[in-house]
């Protein structure tokens, strides 16, 4: 892997630039598109013929409007590099059509998860990232991220007793062929790193987990049961198994006895940017005899009040001052950019609630498997911490501790461990079948 730790701040969606380019340039080369959103980073395709080095070394450009965190990395079967960014501003090279550009076949960029972008490179066979580095344009008002790819059969050629680290860098090769680039200079090579170490900095969905109650707050009590303190056991056990499988990375609004306000919770999920909102909780009731657990989301009326609350936001929003700048230094047509980000955040917002019911039909179906649930499970309601258009959220009534069988299960943790595992394939099934991700 490859990691670039340089300034980062949040930003909004990276399909800015391309709708800047497209409104505003319909006419212009794919290169003239790339200078000007990208503040003058040469992004034009640059083939030549020298066959030798084209199969052996080629270099890929993306153009950035800042300095970011990055990460880079190849895999094998498929043969792919990984770039992953935040939500940036980026340009891409032309695509290559049906005849590969030196090691790359084709590309494709997009949005990986919120507030994450990725670019997949395919290339033509096994490569050695050498070397990512970004560096600023010549007009300091962009940058370009600029990766080194190294054909891996390339490597067999040094001398057997000759470390990687000791080969010298030759002079410029004039054959070499580029995406973005001219007058290579042909990368060093570099041990490749383990799968795990790759897939331990790979981008992970955040799930934030809710334990409800809290401190003087104790919830329902019955049966030898107490809320706060039920839910609580259950959370952690849900976290420790999601950590164990390295694919997420959890969160918890409390992990001890303590009391968390109620919107404090909701917009802790939406700080972090949460891919998941799970409350946890155990009911209460009269009625001895009703047992089971239930899954909660949005009442309906609500959510679409939350839904057109969010989207005025959204639309007053739209475009920065510095990104206002960049479409009028284009002579672009700023209301029609601004009526497709609209458009494309609105669906965002929309999108929420969608994936809340997903998500909550998949926690009925698995959980289920494992516990007794009441009549018709998927319910509705106007809980403070679900009311968020941002993030998919459930709460999750564990059982009744007004029911004898009910609290004595809240109290094991061998039905701790079974339930919080069907939630656990539920959650996996949940993220398999999402389209915010590019395929792997």
């Amino acid at each position: 892997m490859v990691s670039g730790r340089l300034r980062c701040s949040g930003v909004r969606a990276s399909i800015v630039g391309a709708v800047i380019a497209a409104v505003a340039l319909p006419c212009a080369s794919l290169a003239q598109q790339a200078s000007n959103v990208a503040g003058g980073s040469s992004l034009a395709a640059t083939q030549r013929t020298d066959a030798p080095a084209e199969k052996t070394r080629t270099k890929f450009i993306i153009g950035l409007e800042r300095q970011v965190d990055f990460q880079v990395f190849a895999l094998t079967n498929p043969n792919r590099v990984f770039v992953e960014l935040p939500d940036v501003k980026l340009q891409l090279p032309p695509l290559p059509g049906n005849t590969p550009v030196g090691l790359v076949k084709t590309f494709r960029g997009g949005t990986s998860a919120p507030g994450k972008a990725r670019v997949v490179i395919d290339v033509t066979g096994a490569v050695v990232v050498e070397k990512a580095v970004i560096e600023k344009s010549q007009d300091g008002r962009s940058s370009r991220l600029i990766i080194d790819l190294l054909a891996a059969g390339s490597l067999d050629q040094a001398a057997p007793d000759v470390k990687a680290s000791e080969v010298k860098r030759p002079t410029p090769l004039a054959g070499a062929s580029g995406l973005g680039a001219s007058d290579l200079q042909p990368p060093m090579p570099k041990p490749a790193m383990h799968p795990s170490m790759r897939a331990a900095a790979m981008y992970k969905p955040v799930i934030v987990i809710d334990p409800g109650h809290g401190g003087d707050d104790t919830g329902a009590q019955k049966n030898g049961a107490v809320e706060k303190n039920v839910v609580l056991a259950f959370s952690l056990k849900l976290r420790d198994k999601l950590n164990a499988t390295g694919r997420y990375k959890v969160l918890m609004t409390r992990e001890t006895d303590t009391f968390v306000e109620l919107n404090d919770r909701r917009e802790f999920a939406e700080r972090h940017q949460a891919a998941l909102f799970i409350a946890v909780h155990a009911d209460y009731t009269p009625r001895a005899s009703a047992r089971g657990a239930t899954i909660y989301s949005l009442r309906e009326n609500v959510a679409n009040e939350l839904k057109r609350s969010a989207q005025g936001q959204v639309s007053d929003n739209l475009l920065s001052a510095q990104e206002l700048a960049a479409v009028q230094k284009v002579e672009a047509d700023v209301g029609a950019i601004r009526a497709i980000l609209s458009d494309l955040a609105k669906r965002e917002v929309e999108v929420t609630k969608d994936r809340t019911s997903v998500f909550a039909r998949s926690v009925v179906s698995y959980m289920g498997e494992t516990t007794n649930m009441m009549d018709n499970p998927d319910r509705s309601a106007a809980f403070v911490v679900l009311k968020s258009a941002k993030v998919p959220s459930v709460l999750i009534e564990l059982g009744f501790v007004t029911n004898e069988t009910d609290a004595q299960l809240l109290k094991s943790d061998s039905w701790r461990e079974k339930v919080s595992g069907s939630i656990l394939t539920a959650i996996d099934n949940y993220f398999s079948h999402q389209s915010v991700r590019l395929p792997m």
